[in-house]
C-alpha cells in the first residue's frame, strides 16, 4: 500500500474516484483546537482499495471531491469518531454509515475508552510508534515520520473492523452496535447548544432557582460568544469566574470588578454585556445568601450504592465495563425517582432495567 500526501485538487479527485470502489473507507484526522472554539482540520488520512494517503487541507485546495464520498452510504471506519466528526462537519456536513472501532471494542468487553494503539496491539499484535503524539499538525513541511504516524492511524482500521465484527457476531450484539453507531452523527451529540451549556457546569445543581436562571443565561452568553469569536469558552470566561458572578450577582461595574478571578480587562471589554445578561435574568432586587452545598442525603446515597452494585453485577455477567451500561448521573437520576425507562433506552434498558428496578425495591 503506497503512502502519499495529496496537496492538489486533480490528484484528490483521482483518489476520490479510486476510493469510491472500496468496500469501506478508513478515515482519521489531525487537528488543533488550543486557540479556537472549533477544531481546525490540519490533516485528513484516508485508506481503502489499496490506497493510503494524507490529504493536506492547508495546501489551499478544495476538498469538494471528497464530499460525495464521505456523505454517501459507503461505510467509513474511524476510531473514537466523535472529535473527527466534529472536525469534518463544517467541511462535509453530516457523515453517514460510520463504524467506530472504539465503540465496537467496548461492546466486546474491552475498556470503554480503549485507545487505537492499544486496540491494534491487542487484536493485531502490532506495536505502533508514539513519537509524534504531540506533533503540531499545522506546521509544514511534515516529516516522513509524522506522515507515517498519521497514516498508521488508518491502515489497520479495516483489519480491526473485521476482527471486532467477528466477535460482535459471536456475542450476538450486532443490534447493540447498530444502535450505538446510529447516534454517533447526531448534531446534538457533537455540538453544544448554547441554551443547554449550563449543563456542563458541575455546580449548577447547587443553586437556588434565581441563581440557576442566571447561570443558564450566562453560560448561554459565554457559549455563543465563544462560537461567534471562534475562541475557547474558557478564554471568554472561565468556570470559576462565571461561578463567582452567579454567586455574587453584581449589579454594577464596580461590583463586577470585585468578583474574584475577573480581570480589569474583562470588565472593560465585556462588563456591560455581562451586566445586560444579569439584568435579563429579571432577578429580585435582594437575593438570599448563596445556598450552602447540601449535605449528602444518606437515603439517596444508599439507593445509588444499591443501583451501582446492580450495574457492577450485570456488567460482570456481560463482561462489559460498568460505565458502558450506566453513568453515575444516570443512577442518581433514577435514585431521585426518575423512571428507569426515562433514563435508559434501547439495549441498555433491556439488559439493565429489571436489575435496577429490583435494586430499588431492596
Amino acid at each position: 500500500m503506497s503512502l502519499e500526501i495529496v496537496s492538489d485538487s486533480a490528484r484528490l479527485a483521482e483518489i476520490a474516484a479510486q476510493l469510491a470502489h472500496a468496500p469501506a473507507i478508513s478515515l482519521d484526522t489531525e487537528f488543533l483546537r488550543e486557540r479556537t472554539y472549533r477544531p481546525q482540520l490540519c490533516l485528513l488520512q484516508l485508506a481503502g482499495n489499496g490506497i493510503a494517503c494524507c490529504v493536506d487541507p492547508l495546501a489551499g485546495m478544495s476538498l469538494e471531491a471528497l464530499k460525495p464520498l464521505l456523505s454517501g452510504s459507503q461505510p467509513k471506519i474511524l476510531h473514537a469518531a466523535r472529535q473527527d466528526l466534529e472536525v469534518l462537519w463544517p467541511q462535509f456536513g453530516q457523515l453517514s454509515a460510520i463504524y467506530d472501532t472504539q465503540v465496537a471494542a467496548a461492546l466486546t468487553g474491552m475498556p470503554a475508552q480503549i485507545g487505537y494503539s492499544e486496540l491494534v496491539r491487542r487484536l493485531l499484535g502490532i506495536t505502533l510508534a508514539k513519537a509524534e503524539t504531540r506533533t503540531d499538525w499545522s506546521r509544514r513541511p511534515l516529516s516522513a515520520a509524522q506522515l507515517q504516524y498519521a497514516i498508521d492511524d488508518v491502515v489497520h482500521l479495516q483489519a480491526l473492523r473485521e476482527a471486532l465484527d467477528a466477535e460482535i457476531e459471536r456475542l450476538g450484539r450486532r443490534a447493540w452496535l447498530e444502535e450505538e453507531l446510529r447516534d454517533l452523527t447526531r448534531a446534538d451529540r457533537l455540538f453544544v447548544d448554547p441554551e443547554k451549556a449550563v449543563e456542563k457546569l458541575r455546580w449548577n445543581g447547587e443553586l437556588d432557582p434565581d441563581r440557576a436562571r442566571l447561570a443558564q443565561k450566562l453560560a448561554a452568553w459565554r457559549e455563543q460568544r465563544a462560537i461567534d469569536r471562534d475562541r475557547p469558552r474558557s478564554w471568554i470566561l472561565d468556570d470559576s469566574a462565571l461561578r463567582g458572578i452567579v454567586l455574587r450577582v453584581p449589579r454594577s461595574s464596580a461590583e463586577l470588578s470585585a468578583v474574584t478571578d475577573l480581570t480589569p480587562g474583562f470588565v472593560e471589554r465585556s462588563g456591560e454585556a455581562v451586566l445586560q445578561v444579569i439584568d435579563s435574568a429579571a432577578l429580585p432586587a435582594t437575593l438570599p445568601p448563596p445556598a450552602q452545598r447540601p449535605r449528602p442525603d444518606p437515603v439517596l446515597q444508599a439507593r445509588v450504592k444499591r443501583l451501582g452494585a446492580a450495574v457492577q453485577a450485570r456488567a460482570q455477567q456481560l463482561s462489559l465495563a460498568a460505565e458502558l451500561l450506566a453513568t453515575r448521573r444516570d443512577l442518581e437520576s433514577i435514585a431521585r425517582g426518575t423512571a428507569v425507562s426515562e433514563v435508559l433506552q434501547g439495549w441498555r434498558a433491556a439488559v439493565l432495567g429489571d436489575a435496577l428496578s429490583a435494586a430499588l425495591q431492596d
